[in-house]
């Protein structure tokens, strides 16, 4: 055999003796030492029917609920669903006798201007 051979067979030795006494002093040590009292786990408090209730409720409004996030949301009521008026008062373009004006958005249900 190789050196290498040789050294890596002596480590193996050494390994296995010190894992050997390890696993005879765990337990010779587990024999002569009584436990001590484990103590009960701890009971886990159950959430109230009412508050697992309110929180699914929660969940699906959650998923009923479009997303408003880069929509126009009127401040009055909260909804999305709005009429396209044109601002006369605001001429953006005129061009060749058309003249293109400034828009504002009215809500559908409560009739704010935005």
């Amino acid at each position: 055999m190789s050196e290498f051979e040789e050294k890596v067979l002596e480590l193996l030795k050494k390994i296995d003796e010190k894992l050997d006494n390890i696993l005879g002093a765990g337990s010779k040590a587990t024999i002569s030492s009584p436990k001590p009292a484990e103590k009960p786990p701890e009971a886990v408090p159950t959430p109230k029917p009412s508050a697992v209730a309110e929180k699914q409720t929660e969940q699906v409004k959650v998923e009923e609920e479009p997303a408003a996030e880069g929509r126009r949301v009127c401040p009055g009521c909260g909804s999305t669903e709005f009429n396209q008026i044109e601002d006369k008062s605001k001429i953006l373009h005129s061009m060749g006798g058309i003249k293109i004006y400034a828009k504002n958005y009215q809500c559908k249900k409560c009739g704010k201007i935005l």
